[in-house]
């Protein structure tokens, strides 16, 4: 029998995290609801989540901070909700390392789709295995990228990369010197089912710089009012 797949909702509404565990439920996820920060932060090396549904208004330690705490130490994936729909909130929740962001109020059969569409690809390297690694690997100077078994090598140094980063890094890797719209990475790398915007694409470029420096013989590039490409010296 397989094991459930378990999700920690955080949120301090007890009504709202009654009706996420209900839906969930339904869809034979083990769930386990707390109402503040702190206890996500415990929650997370107890209970072990294969994913986080987190609430950015909590009493205490807020969602960014729990995202930020967690992101020190876990690439477990979460999607945070918040009745704050400004953008900046969006992009800020994003950087600091989510996987997707909702806003309240949402449609719970919408949420359900999200949850399972994050598992789905978060849980990919784990179903691949070494399976056929070597013909899903690029490799350039000081730089492999391997998705079959989802590794980063920079500079004969592993990068810690949550999936939709080393994706789209593997991606434009992949077709150096060819230029991706925004719209186009979008919907290569998050698909039809992910609801979101373009921003989200600037965000996770933008993180994946972070670790992965420009090189004298490639880059990732920007190509201003179009998206990105892979540049190769």
């Amino acid at each position: 029998m397989a094991t459930k797949q378990r999700i920690l909702i955080v949120d301090d509404d007890e009504n709202i995290n009654d009706l996420i565990a209900l839906y969930l439920n339904k869809e034979c996820f083990e769930t386990k609801s707390v109402y503040d920060g702190e206890s996500a932060l415990h929650e997370l090396t107890v209970f072990k989540p294969n994913l986080i549904i987190l609430d950015l208004m909590l009493p205490g330690i807020d969602g960014y901070q729990v995202c930020r705490e967690i992101r020190k130490t876990n690439n477990v994936p979460i999607i945070m909700f918040s009745a704050k729909g400004e953008t900046f909130d969006k992009v800020l929740g994003l950087e600091l390392g989510a996987d997707d962001y909702m806003i309240k109020p949402f449609e719970t059969k919408e949420l359900v789709a999200r949850v399972k569409a994050v598992l789905r690809r978060y849980h990919l390297p784990q179903s691949m295995g070494n399976k056929d690694s070597d013909a899903q690997c690029v490799q350039y100077p000081d730089l492999t990228i391997n998705l079959g078994n989802y590794s980063v090598l920079y500079n004969e140094k592993n990068i810690v990369m949550p999936p939709k980063e080393l994706e789209l890094l593997y991606f434009l890797a992949s077709s150096p010197n060819q230029v991706f719209t925004r719209e186009q990475l979008l919907d290569h790398i998050w698909g039809y089912e992910y609801i979101g915007d373009t921003r989200t694409v600037d965000v996770h470029i933008k993180r994946i710089r972070e670790k992965i420096k420009d090189h004298d013989h490639w880059a990732i590039e920007t190509v201003w009012g179009i998206g990105y490409k892979f540049v190769t010296r």
